[in-house]
């Protein structure tokens, strides 16, 4: 089993660094006045980050949100 996990972390390794060599070109991001100008694999990178962060943020405020809605007071 320790043989399958080593060939999934090579294999998902390799993906990741396929995708970064393929995606070199810049893609510049505005808001407002701000400006931001990154390899399009540093983006993608950066947005998943962000949404898992955001993501188990979100989740995290609606689960207590409903738990507290839900318990009877005494």
């Amino acid at each position: 089993m320790r043989y399958a996990y080593i060939a999934l972390a090579v294999v998902l390794t390799a993906a990741v660094l396929l995708f970064k060599f393929q995606n070199l070109q810049t893609v510049t991001v505005s808001l407002l006045t701000m400006s931001l100008t990154l390899p399009v694999s540093v983006f993608t990178l950066l947005v998943y980050i962000l949404g898992m962060v955001t993501g188990g943020a979100l989740m995290g405020f609606f689960r207590n949100v409903y738990q507290g809605a839900t318990q009877s007071r005494r």
